[in-house]
């Protein structure tokens, strides 16, 4: 099993940018970046484009909004890095697609088995969204349920898992 990394933290944490250098860092031949973001309107437009200006040439980018387990099998290939933006839309992807959070909660496993399986470095980001208030209607609180239990399981496989606060990245869990 290769290096898999997530990266947390809130919005405009510092995350994603933190995600990208790591990456960066990283000796690979190829880099593949997994989108989970649907653009449905302008202004998630914009955050896309500014997303791949930020990486520049040389990314691959895969649109991945409900398959991320199998784009992660399908990409994941000896000499490249992948990294995943992210998680949270993913759920909210899954939540939204089958209405159920026990049937989308069955996607994670998935996931999980292809991040483990990757034989390349796997570099996930995802927002901690456990942190606030309790929200006030159902929908909202299964988001943030869901969410947190794709966040438990992918850090639980991971080795290094690095909160970013105020776009400082805090260690807290490492080899």
């Amino acid at each position: 099993m290769a290096h898999v990394t997530l990266i947390l933290g809130g919005c405009r944490s510092g995350k994603s940018g933190f995600a990208l250098k790591t990456a960066n860092e990283t000796k690979a031949d190829q880099r593949i970046f997994i989108a989970t973001a649907v653009a449905l309107d302008e202004e998630m437009r914009a955050r896309v484009k500014q997303h791949r200006a930020d990486r520049g040439a040389g990314w691959m980018t895969v649109e991945a909004p409900l398959a991320l387990a199998e784009a992660v099998t399908t990409h994941a290939g000896q000499g490249c890095v992948i990294l995943v933006d992210c998680l949270t839309l993913w759920v909210s992807n899954l939540l939204l697609e089958v209405q159920d959070p026990a049937q989308a909660a069955e996607r994670i496993p998935d996931l999980v088995n292809a991040v483990r399986a990757a034989p390349c470095p796997v570099i996930l980001v995802s927002n901690e969204v456990g942190s606030g208030i309790v929200p006030e209607n159902q929908l909202a609180r299964r988001f943030r349920d869901l969410a947190g239990m794709a966040n438990q399981a992918v850090a639980a496989c991971a080795h290094t898992v690095v909160w970013t606060v105020a776009g400082i990245p805090v260690v807290i869990k490492q080899p």
